[in-house]
């Protein structure tokens, strides 16, 4: 689905000691360049540039607490209030996204309690919103805008 390629133009990337690394703009330093890695930053800066997300709603690998267990989180979008509305969730390009992904993600959702999803490994891509009172996943067929997703968010 998406050409998983990092240009210069995009992204920073240096190498160091025979390892690359790339520029993540959200923690604000070099990290390095793992597939799963290759898969955020590329998913992330396509949000940003071709649907409309605003770079500074984004958090990324940050800690959250659940049932007393520190989970990290690849990737959240916060509302304009700061609110948590999306979990990202990325794989490398050969793990392929199975239920065992879904039942992760929702794990980190018992306590974000957000309606939005975006499961990547970079070939695959599911964008989902949830519905509680149904308790299932009703899946969009292609990424909406940033625009759109403000809509749905006001709709809710």
């Amino acid at each position: 689905m998406f050409q998983l390629k990092l240009t210069s133009d995009k992204f920073s990337i240096k190498k160091i000691a025979n390892q690359t690394y790339v520029f993540d703009q959200w923690r604000k330093k070099y990290v390095r360049l793992t597939p799963e890695e290759k898969v955020r930053q590329y998913i992330l800066r396509f949000l940003i540039d071709e649907k409309g997300y605003p770079s500074s709603y984004f958090g990324v690998e940050k800690m959250v607490k659940i049932n007393g267990m520190s989970k990290r989180y690849d990737a959240i979008l916060f509302n304009k209030e700061g609110k948590p509305v999306m979990i990202l969730e990325f794989k490398a390009p050969q793990v392929p996204i199975t239920q065992q992904v879904f039942d992760q993600v929702a794990v980190y959702n018992s306590k974000l309690q957000v309606s939005l999803l975006i499961i990547s490994n970079g070939f695959q891509i599911f964008c989902s919103k949830i519905n509680f009172k149904d308790q299932k996943y009703e899946f969009f067929d292609e990424i909406p805008s940033f625009a759109e997703i403000e809509t749905y968010l006001l709709n809710t």
